[in-house]
């Protein structure tokens, strides 16, 4: 027919996402679990809970990376966006106390290349498979028109399993704990808008001048450069955790909106959690991101985890022995009696360490 159209020349190449969709039954075999009971293929994944658990209770999670994709995408590193949302999903039921068992990707863009996809999939289950999580499938999408040419989103879809009574609530919190944070590996995935301005780096130039500056090694950073900092992945803390977890009374994944918006989500009435911000030497990333930004203190330890990555909350009966099981733990403050906010932190006026 004279002028007829075709979904390829729309943006959407329907042989090429067949070809993608042939590789995913082999990307997926690398995070299987034994309760996984289908193959990529059909329209829902299929998992069986079994009779392991007395009284299982699921816990789902649903978030993404945010704009570190552009700097993932710039460095041509799109295999670290697997381990960087499956790092965030992992902690956000954690702080449960929930495992996980299976996880769904969904990848948004405009003109990725198979390679891409494939590199974007592959990095998925390859971080699924570290955490001991199935990737039971998900969905590509090719949306041209909403998403700018070359440009993509990742977002992913966890679900975990905690015994009703070892769901970890915050209800045993109680004035006189202690504060322990473990370390981050960085920015993780939040903050990356202003961190970006700060640093005027994949904030509207050409992808090419964006590799150039990443590629530069500020002091600050002893040796790493500002690539290398900007894109450490997310740090999952599931292993760490697991063997000291009974005696967790609540735990706080410190992402978006820093520790005022993400602690006072585990703490109970009457309680309030004063945090000594010089207890721990600050990244030099975030003193970077500061120095050059002109942000405040203030500013940044709302956006930023500014080094901690999780808090948790414990008797002080059990701190000492969380502190020496948990690799690279430090104790940053306590829960005390109500002061009149959920959230006290001490010490930004005089500094951090670093």
């Amino acid at each position: 027919m004279t002028g007829e159209r075709k979904y390829a020349e729309a943006g959407v190449d329907i042989a090429a996402r067949s070809r993608f969709a042939k590789s995913l039954p082999g990307i997926l075999a690398r995070a299987r679990r034994p309760e996984v009971l289908s193959d990529a293929g059909p329209f829902s994944g299929l998992f069986r809970l079994g009779d392991r658990y007395r009284d299982p209770v699921l816990a789902a999670s649903a978030d993404g990376i945010g704009t570190k994709v552009k700097l993932q995408l710039a460095a041509g590193r799109l295999d670290l966006c697997g381990p960087d949302i499956i790092g965030h999903s992992v902690n956000d039921i954690l702080v449960c106390g929930a495992e996980p068992l299976f996880f769904l990707d969904y990848i948004a863009g405009n003109g990725l290349s198979n390679e891409q996809k494939q590199a974007l999939v592959e990095g998925v289950a390859n971080a699924c498979a570290e955490v001991g999580c199935a990737l039971l499938g998900g969905e590509t999408a090719d949306m041209p028109d909403v998403y700018l040419p070359g440009e993509f989103d990742l977002a992913g879809f966890i679900v975990g399993v905690v015994e009703r009574d070892a769901i970890i609530d915050g209800t045993k919190i109680r004035p006189g704990d202690v504060l322990i944070g473990l370390p981050s590996s960085g920015l993780h995935t939040n903050g990356f808008s202003l961190a970006r301005r700060a640093l005027d780096v994949a904030n509207g130039e050409p992808a090419e001048e964006t590799r150039r500056r990443l590629e530069e090694r500020p002091p600050e950073l002893g040796g790493l450069t500002l690539g290398e900092a900007l894109l450490a992945t997310h740090r999952p803390y599931a292993r760490e955790v697991r063997p000291v977890i009974d005696r967790v009374h609540g735990m706080a994944h410190i992402t978006g909106g820093g520790y005022r918006e993400n602690v006072p989500r585990v703490l109970p009435e009457g309680v309030t959690a004063v945090i000594d911000t010089r207890a721990w030497e600050v990244p030099g990333i975030f003193r970077l991101i500061a120095e050059r930004g002109r942000v405040s203190a203030e500013e940044m330890y709302e956006v930023f985890n500014m080094g901690i990555g999780l808090v948790l909350m414990v008797g002080a009966e059990d701190a000492e022995g969380v502190l020496a099981a948990v690799p690279g733990a430090v104790r940053i403050g306590e829960i005390r009696e109500w002061t009149g906010r959920p959230v006290e932190l001490v010490g930004l006026e005089q500094g951090q360490r670093g």
